[in-house]
């Protein structure tokens, strides 16, 4: 396998992942509908979760920045900093990015914001002082990739998914508990089955979104990783980083499960198990398994 296809591979997964969370989200919002014999649930749901990610789109940026205790940094502060961002933005053809630092020891990364005009990168302390300049070059690299491939943008169209269903699911049971479901249509009510059917749905239904989101959100990180790859043209500088990040003990005092995701490698240390079940509830591959992808690219 090649860069170009390890990128394609990645690309089609995360679309046909987003094509089932479009379809759960009309099943669920189809057999709660039915139940309650009313499509007044979904419609609200649809317009809290629009709300939700809406302010989340444009607001994001800042209040993951407030989260995480980043400090803007100027060029004549870190001038090095500065030229490898504007060299590989020059390369990836896009704008300049503001940049951030962390003063955190853990070596780590993230890029934010609601497009390429507006995009952030911020950098732990950590990951200044523990990268040579080649590794600092793969990290950028990997962050720029995810600006590049409109990661934000595919993350917002996520929470509106998850948000509905979520919503829908929570509306569900509020009503069936206060007496909604005495209103429903006779005919409906004849079917208790397909009432079991939609209490069951609305239990699995949220945690199936949120393993969609969680298998999504690896799939950008690997999409990243190639697509940095690329730009760089030196897989061996990411691959080299991504094991010194694995390595550093140093735990990171803003990590919290909202901004975790966002990060290069998972800010949570000695939380890396590698049995089958908590990867699906993992934000990013295994890093040993990236290390080794970005080790089988042939560019």
């Amino acid at each position: 396998m090649n860069l170009y296809t390890h990128a394609e591979s990645n690309t089609r997964k995360t679309w046909f992942y987003l094509a089932g969370f479009f379809v759960l989200v009309i099943l669920v919002g189809w057999v709660f509908s039915y139940a309650l014999g009313s499509s007044a649930i979904l419609w609200v749901a649809v317009a809290v979760s629009v709300l939700m990610s809406w302010t989340s789109y444009w607001y994001s940026d800042k209040i993951i920045l407030t989260i995480n205790k980043a400090k803007p940094v100027e060029k004549q502060d870190n001038p090095e900093l500065y030229r490898i961002v504007e060299n590989l933005s020059i390369t990836a053809g896009l704008p300049v990015p503001k940049i951030y630092i962390i003063q955190d020891s853990q070596p780590n990364a993230f890029a934010t914001g609601r497009d390429a005009k507006h995009a952030v990168v911020a950098v732990t302390a950590g990951l200044l002082s523990k990268l040579d300049r080649v590794e600092l070059e793969g990290v950028l690299a990997h962050e720029l990739s995810h600006i590049g491939n409109k990661d934000m943008l595919i993350s917002a169209i996520v929470v509106v998914l998850v948000g509905l269903v979520a919503l829908a699911s929570d509306f569900f049971f509020r009503i069936t508990f206060f007496g909604g479901m005495g209103q429903r249509d006779e005919r409906r009510g004849s079917h208790p089955i397909f009432l079991i059917l939609a209490l069951a749905a609305a239990i699995m239904a949220p945690l199936c979104a949120q393993l969609v989101r969680l298998a999504i959100s690896r799939k950008r990180e690997l999409l990243a990783d190639a697509t940095g790859a690329l730009l760089t043209r030196y897989p061996e500088g990411l691959a080299r980083a991504l094991e010194k990040i694995s390595q550093d003990p140093s735990p990171m005092r803003s990590a919290n499960d909202a901004t975790a995701h966002l990060y290069i490698a998972s800010p949570f240390r000695g939380k890396e198990q590698r049995s089958w079940l908590h990867k699906l509830f993992m934000t990013h591959p295994p890093l040993q398994e990236r290390v080794a992808a970005l080790r089988g690219l042939h560019i």
